[in-house]
């Protein structure tokens, strides 16, 4: 493959970078390397390290999809030291196209491109293919905050919705939503929905509930909270599970609705594809489909688990490909 014809991707969080190359010839990517950031200065010399390590050349294209908000095209993360220019990587290798993404952004552009194995169906709808046509759907994921975008396809035409979503202020639609609102209130000055939806956040539910029920030295890490709901050895643990997962289906309502994503709500992100059985028998789609009078509405959108193992890379592969396209 020539310089011309490579391209590279990367979907970078703050403590991993995994990297792949891509053949616009191709589905998919191929010769995925997952690289600790911690390990490199840069995203630059992570890239210099990958590109040495498969024995690729600098490629024609560089498309990267990263865990934060893209301003100008940069980039800089909370949880690493690294900050990305796309103007400074043009130059570094050599003028390619450069593309860079908000992480959840290129999973929704991999939402086209699932099988349907790729995808379980949540609730008692089919996890059915999309229209072949036009479609609007979304995707939401729970990880170390909590990520969302949508995804609109218009004749032969994708247009992404890129989203900070997860940092909409809770909504509490029950009497021990707005106690646990009211506990959290004492260590935050405002509760988003992160607060709760994430791996943070249901150690947040976790210690609110011990506070709501009286007793305020109770204290479990998220890891521990589900493997104590899946032994089911914990009933604390089981009720703050369960908490977590009727908010999750809330706040992916609430991004039906705002988006218009009628055709289908995905889940994603570094918790749910660990724990689907519990996922599938708690009360999420009770909470999805929570909307008073637009109650038959969300009865009728699906929701899908994504359980392909890389769909921010195959999103960036996708988008990749349309950056090539657009140069060409």
């Amino acid at each position: 493959m020539t310089r011309k014809q490579r391209l590279l991707i990367g979907d970078i969080g703050g403590t991993n970078a995994r990297f792949a190359l891509v053949d616009p010839k191709l589905p998919g990517f191929q010769s995925e390397v997952t690289l600790p950031c911690r390990d490199f200065t840069s995203a630059a010399d992570a890239i210099r390290h990958y590109l040495a390590r498969v024995k690729a050349p600098d490629p024609a294209v560089i498309c990267l999809a990263c865990a934060g908000p893209i301003v100008d095209q940069r980039v800089r993360f909370t949880n690493n030291d690294w900050h990305i220019d796309a103007q400074d990587l043009r130059r570094e290798f050599a003028g390619p196209v450069v593309g860079l993404c908000n992480d959840f952004e290129a999973i929704a552009y991999s939402i086209p491109s699932l099988q349907d194995t790729d995808a379980v169906a949540v609730g008692r709808l089919a996890a059915g293919p999309l229209p072949a046509n036009d479609f609007s759907v979304a995707v939401i994921g729970p990880g170390t905050g909590l990520g969302a975008a949508g995804l609109y396809k218009r004749g032969s035409s994708i247009f992404p919705v890129v989203s900070e979503a997860g940092h909409a202020g809770f909504a509490p639609e029950t009497q021990l939503q707005m106690e646990i609102l009211v506990a959290l209130r004492q260590s935050f000055d405002r509760v988003s929905d992160e607060r709760l939806v994430s791996g943070p956040g249901l150690e947040n539910i976790y210690r609110a509930l011990s506070h709501v029920h009286g007793d305020t030295s109770a204290n479990l890490a998220a890891a521990g909270i589900f493997k104590a709901a899946a032994e089911d050895n914990n009933a604390r643990a089981v009720e703050a599970l369960q908490f977590f997962f009727e908010v999750l289906g809330q706040v992916a309502g609430n991004l039906a609705l705002s988006l218009g994503a009628i055709d289908g709500i995905y889940l994603a992100g570094g918790i749910l594809p660990r724990y689907p059985q519990l996922l599938l028998g708690s009360r999420f789609r009770s909470g999805f489909e929570a909307k008073g009078q637009h109650r038959s509405l969300m009865e009728r959108i699906p929701t899908k688990l994504i359980v392909y193992p890389q769909p921010g890379l195959l999103g960036a592969a996708n988008r990749a490909k349309h950056l090539l396209q657009a140069h060409n």
